[in-house]
């Protein structure tokens, strides 16, 4: 993956920053896994350039002060490399590019690396096209739970999650929503929780070490 460049003057601010610029961090796995805090998107931009990213909703928001009436707009963003990375956020401004700017920006820092495998007993073991195990998330009212599947079914899925799944790099995988799942911004969350709950468990050793073997 070619990798894109554009941070020439970018001056880090943190630790991470600034490891990630000498050289010592060369890889996203290696920034996720040293515990510092991800503060900067310069740093995502450096080491998976090339992010793709998807507005999946965008509202106008009204608020009541002694001043009057405000308005401002709510972004809903999620963005992936397509290949097991994902971020997503929410941001607000008073103008629309700005709010997805923003979004863009935040979910960048929220990104997490997906658990990809072939988890269906369907399925012949190694792969990488959709998921090790169930994952389940919850947002507001919304629950999602994604459903390994074997390579080939494609994404069994609401189009907002379909998105993200797509972001994600997951190929194949059933899907199952329940709640308000017409309120994109909570099915869109949830989709992301439960890929982010997925990922905090922890793959068994030799399920990795044989997902190792058939990708080389």
């Amino acid at each position: 993956m070619s990798r894109r460049n554009n941070n020439d003057g970018w001056e880090p601010r943190t630790r991470l920053g600034r490891k990630v610029q000498n050289g010592d961090i060369s890889s996203m796995d290696q920034a996720l896994e040293s515990g510092l805090p991800l503060k900067e998107p310069e740093i995502i931009d450096q080491l998976l350039g090339g992010l793709d990213d998807e507005v999946l909703d965008i509202n106008m928001v009204q608020r009541m002060t002694d001043s009057g009436r405000r308005v401002k707009f709510r972004c809903v963003c999620a963005v992936g490399n397509r290949d097991g990375y994902l971020g997503y956020a929410e941001a607000r401004d008073d103008q629309v590019g700005g709010a997805i700017q923003k979004a863009i920006e935040v979910a960048k820092l929220n990104i997490i690396k997906v658990d990809r495998g072939s988890g269906s007993w369907e399925d012949r073991p190694g792969g990488t096209h959709s998921l090790t195990r169930k994952a389940n998330g919850k947002a507001g009212s919304v629950t999602v739970e994604i459903i390994p599947a074997p390579m080939g079914l494609g994404l069994a899925a609401a189009e907002t999650v379909r998105k993200i799944l797509e972001l994600a790099g997951v190929q194949d995988a059933w899907t199952k929503s329940d709640g308000n799942t017409r309120t994109t911004v909570n099915l869109a969350k949830a989709t992301y929780n439960a890929l982010q709950n997925a990922s905090q468990s922890r793959t068994p050793q030799r399920a990795r070490e044989k997902q190792r073997e058939v990708s080389d």
